[in-house]
């Protein structure tokens, strides 16, 4: 495992060293105090700072493994899912087998959340948890890098620069990727796409499936081979609520207006944290078919991949609130999270907070926020046709 040394999870004999860092930190237990406490906090610090690592000293007492540590994150995850959502579901996973590993791509709508609820799902119907691609953007902090790790990430090197080193990035990256879920029959977590799909447009790169390509032994197998050995099985992730939604409207009303958004310094850092505190409603984890038969290339892959993921996303009553304030009407022929024809009746409530919601944004944000939730619909509209 040198080979990936930089880059992939801590083992479970760094798990107590890499405990006593974090617990060392002022800057990890000042962002500690802060989620609990908010920003006076500061000003007490040296009278809290104790404190806090007391408690957290306590509360990590007994952990020496990874699965140790994440059983503390389930802690966490079941306080989150209770407060901020109206409910967990999660369908297709009892059809995959608990022994093997996949390669588990998802729609990306959330920086944080999106792993964390495959996760969530796996590891309460006995599959084993994911290992979970991050980019290396997110990790500004070494107690932000330490985190993750323990938390089984690996990182994705996008800071690399120059196409050596980007090449080198991609290559050892694919190569961890295929060690994984060959040799570990460990599963593994990756967006569809680099950043989120901020206009509720669900799309796959080609690119990324190039990137897991690197790996191929292309005189010992096939492209189709490789994608067969993979076990690559699409996830479509919906929220109800989008807790960024505002945000994801005013960066696609100003990339819209002026060419370009600027993103500020820690604004990744504000949205995690804004997503896993925000209303996220109902939330549904559909699991896909694993890809089999012949894919000749990335695009044959990234298309069957949309396909699952589109047919597979479980709407919700906010989406056809948002259709039918952009469209005049509600969508014919596309079924709710029941499977059946879409019906206002009993939500009237319901209708009326989303469109307050909704007018509470600036005027002009407001078509951008509706589309992150109409436009899903209109996806799956144009594959049925």
């Amino acid at each position: 495992m040198g080979t990936f040394a930089d880059i992939r999870p801590y083992n479970d004999d760094e798990v107590l060293p890499v405990l006593d860092r974090l617990l060392a930190d002022d800057e990890f237990i000042s962002a500690i105090a802060s989620l609990r406490l908010g920003s006076w906090h500061k000003r007490v610090s040296f009278l809290l700072y104790p404190i806090v690592r007391f408690i957290l000293r306590r509360e990590l007492r007994g952990v020496s493994k990874v699965r140790d540590f994440q059983n503390i994150v389930k802690k966490y995850m079941d306080g989150m899912v209770a407060s901020s959502t109206k409910g967990f579901t999660v369908s297709g996973l009892d059809e995959l087998d608990p022994s093997k590993a996949y390669l588990f791509m998802s729609n990306h709508r959330d920086i944080a959340l999106d792993p964390a609820f495959v996760n969530y799902a796996m590891y309460h119907n006995n599959h084993d948890t994911v290992r979970i691609a991050i980019g290396d953007n997110l990790l500004t902090k070494p107690y932000v890098s330490d985190l993750m790790r323990i938390n089984k990430s690996f990182i994705v090197r996008r800071s690399a620069k120059g196409p050596r080193q980007i090449l080198a990035a991609y290559r050892q990256l694919s190569a961890y990727i295929r060690h994984s879920i060959e040799e570990d029959n460990n599963p593994i977590w990756i967006a569809q796409r680099e950043g989120r799909a901020k206009d509720g447009n669900d799309r796959t790169e080609p690119a990324i499936i190039k990137m897991i390509a690197i790996s191929q032994n292309k005189k010992q197998e096939s492209f189709s081979e490789f994608i067969n050995k993979l076990h690559l099985v699409p996830v479509a992730i919906s929220y109800e609520l989008d807790p960024c939604d505002g945000a994801k409207a005013k960066e696609l009303f100003e990339t819209q207006s002026q060419g370009c958004y600027q993103k500020a310094e820690h604004e990744d850092v504000e949205s995690i944290a804004k997503g896993i505190a925000g209303d996220k409603g109902r939330v549904h984890v559909s699991f896909g078919e694993p890809l089999s038969g012949d894919f000749e290339t990335p695009d044959s892959v990234a298309t069957e991949i949309d396909r699952q993921v589109i047919s597979n996303y479980v709407l919700h009553p906010t989406n056809f609130f948002a259709y039918k304030i952009l469209h005049g009407h509600y969508p014919e022929g596309v079924y709710s999270a029941q499977q059946t024809p879409f019906s206002i009746v009993g939500l009237e409530a319901e209708e009326a907070a989303f469109k307050r919601r909704i007018d509470a944004l600036p005027k002009e944000h407001q078509p951008f926020a509706l589309g992150i939730y109409a436009n899903t619909i209109t996806r799956k509209q144009a594959l049925e046709q």
